[in-house]
């Protein structure tokens, strides 16, 4: 095994005994994220980026 799949192994091993810590990283960074986007698009695109940032939400939370 290389480096990679030891620290991809290592992190879902870890990611699986803390689910609440992922999804509250998760979250906040999902939610800066689209901060940022709609601080870039002037709001102009706000319902589009909240509903792709609840897609990655639901997608991560699988």
């Amino acid at each position: 095994m290389g480096f990679l799949d030891d620290a991809k192994e290592k992190l879902t091993n870890l990611a699986g005994e803390h689910p609440d810590k992922v999804e509250e990283f998760s979250d906040k960074g999902l939610d800066g994220a689209a901060d940022r986007a709609n601080d870039l698009t002037g709001g102009k695109y706000g319902d589009q980026i909240q509903q792709g940032r609840d897609a990655a939400d639901e997608r991560i939370g699988e």
